[in-house]
């Protein structure tokens, strides 16, 4: 996810889920927004897309205070060449070429070109080897792209629109309490907001077909989400 979609985030999640419930009113209390807000984004999308959504500045670069097109080149080029450096690393590495960048510069020109992370790196270096129809590649570059193969596998993605469309549900063991007996939390994630709720039961039922677990999730529901999970089409972890 680029710097752009984050800053939008939110407001396409209002879009979305209004799209989904067919309730623009349900949608804003929801999201915290109101219906002006809504509509006013709605006109956005509809006349320059979802890229119209990101808020326009008025303030003028002071282009005085920009690294120069070289520098800044050079810098993009050891990130995309080794993604695997920090700007420690990367700062050093370009002193030995006659590149003098200060860390913090280094830090500006990857975040300006989205490449302050080793993911982002990484993607950088994939799409130059796509463009570019194979390129021998450094011992250092095939290490760090069969490190991402593992990591995709490992971990994966998650694609979600908005609040509601998919939760995170698990129990888990907290500990043993004299008198009360053994303790258990069951937490429920909405992966789009990242908002968690959590509930302690004394009992754990491992079986997702009994009526007893089906109570457990219905009434963390009731003790205290907000009115998207209802409407949770998705939920995966140990029901």
């Amino acid at each position: 996810m680029t710097t752009n979609q984050k800053l939008i985030k939110n407001k396409i999640g209002l879009l979305n889920l209004a799209e989904e419930l067919g309730n623009v009113s349900r949608a804003c209390k929801v999201m915290g927004f109101s219906r002006d807000t809504f509509y006013r984004y709605q006109e956005l999308v509809a006349e320059g897309g979802m890229e119209n959504l990101i808020e326009k500045t008025r303030r003028k670069p002071n282009l005085k205070n920009r690294t120069d097109e070289k520098t800044e080149n050079a810098v993009v080029q050891i990130a995309v060449d080794n993604p695997a450096y920090g700007q420690v690393r990367a700062s050093n590495e370009l002193r030995k070429l006659g590149v003098f960048v200060s860390l913090a510069g280094v830090r500006c020109i990857w975040v300006r070109n989205e490449l302050e992370t080793f993911k982002k790196r990484l993607k950088a270096l994939e799409q130059k080897v796509q463009e570019t129809g194979g390129i021998i590649l450094t011992e250092a570059q095939v290490h760090a792209l069969e490190r991402k193969k593992q990591d995709d596998v490992a971990i994966g993605e998650i694609k979600t629109e908005h609040p509601g469309y998919l939760g995170s549900q698990d129990t888990l063991y907290v500990g043993n309490l004299k008198g009360v007996g053994r303790i258990y939390q069951q937490t429920f994630v909405d992966t789009y907001s990242k908002v968690a709720f959590a509930k302690l039961y004394t009992t754990k039922t491992p079986i997702p077909s009994t009526p007893k677990l089906r109570t457990t999730q219905a009434e963390i529901l009731i003790a205290g989400m907000s009115p998207f999970v209802w409407s949770s089409r998705n939920c995966f972890g140990d029901l």
